[in-house]
């Protein structure tokens, strides 16, 4: 059975309700920001007054307390990535519980009461992960294989081994090397047991690169001599023969290696010279995000708005306490 249709009457008295509520909601709405406009221009000497104050003290604080980002870039070593970790949250819940004396005393911070907080977090860079390690690569697929790629990468498993790390703090006011990178970067080396490693980590390649020299140096010993068999014959096709069936070609390569090799590790050294090595350093950022640098702004308005809201409870409150004593 088909339903009965609505009479005309009906939807015209609907329509004509709906019509009338939708005229009442803007007809508050004009009502409101009359009774606003009636009240700014009565209370208009306090109202500019609040404005007044408010862009004066803004302006003094948006010129005295300037907030910077600072950014050190580092990348630890000998697998101490998760003591520097805990050493930064440490120094953060520090700064949270406004404890100077450990800032000053420990960490070694010449103007603790500047510090507005700290973090580190990983420098996303899957290629330097798995560059020359082929056990990354392959984790890198395994891992792949049971879940998004995107989220594998940025998993603490994964991001904390990754090879750069950017620690950030803010500060109030400018601040220099000396003042807090510096103190910074000695608190987080300062591991004895890091340091131990470090020791033992530099001798070995060390002892490797010595080792890698004297193989070069057999090679090349091997190669004078087959230089002068060479210039010694007449015959051109002795030169075939030792190329193709002496294996050469492969001893070349690994000289080619070594040497290659050899230049790695005097790279490797010069960052193996600290615990955390500190790659780059900017300072002094000013920061306007979020209230810095617009308190001129926000602050007359934040007086308008308490000084609306307290006439507005004012009026509210006695017009309930009329209607009890009524």
């Amino acid at each position: 059975m088909s339903a009965t249709p609505q009479n005309p009457e009906d939807q015209e008295l609907d329509l004509s309700q709906i019509s009338r509520k939708i005229g009442h909601f803007f007809e508050g709405i004009s009502n409101r920001i009359f009774k606003g406009i009636l009240f700014i221009k009565r209370n208009i000497v306090w109202v500019g007054i609040l404005f007044v104050v408010g862009a004066g003290l803004g302006f003094y604080l948006d010129k005295n307390t300037k907030i910077y980002d600072n950014q050190i870039i580092v990348s630890p070593n000998f697998g101490s990535t998760d003591d520097m970790y805990a050493k930064i949250e440490l120094i953060n819940s520090k700064i949270g519980e406004g404890d100077t004396i450990f800032l000053k005393n420990v960490v070694g911070v010449k103007e603790p009461k500047k510090l507005r907080g700290i973090e580190v977090s990983p420098i996303t860079d899957v290629y330097k992960f798995v560059e020359n390690k082929a056990q990354n690569f392959e984790l890198i697929k395994l891992m792949a294989e049971d879940g998004d790629i995107e989220k594998v990468i940025k998993e603490s498993i994964t991001s904390k081994n990754y090879p750069f790390h950017l620690i950030e703090f803010s500060t109030v006011n400018l601040t220099s090397n000396e003042a807090t990178v510096k103190p910074i970067l000695d608190y987080l080396n300062s591991s004895d047991y890091y340091k131990k490693l470090q020791h033992e980590f530099v001798n070995n390649v060390k002892v490797k690169m010595v080792e890698n020299d004297s193989v070069i140096g057999q090679i090349n010993g091997f190669l004078n001599t087959f230089n002068s068999t060479v210039s010694g014959s007449q015959k051109s096709d002795k030169l075939v023969y030792y190329n193709e069936n002496s294996q050469l070609d492969a001893v070349i390569k690994t000289k080619d290696n070594l040497v290659n090799e050899q230049g790695s590790h005097r790279i490797e050294l010069v960052s193996l010279d600290k615990i955390v090595k500190d790659k780059s350093v900017t300072l002094n950022v000013k920061n306007n995000k979020k209230t810095n640098g617009k308190m001129k702004i926000i602050l007359p308005l934040l007086f308008i708005f308490l000084f609306v809201s307290v006439n507005y409870f004012k009026s509210y409150y006695k017009k309930q306490l009329a209607k009890f004593n009524a």
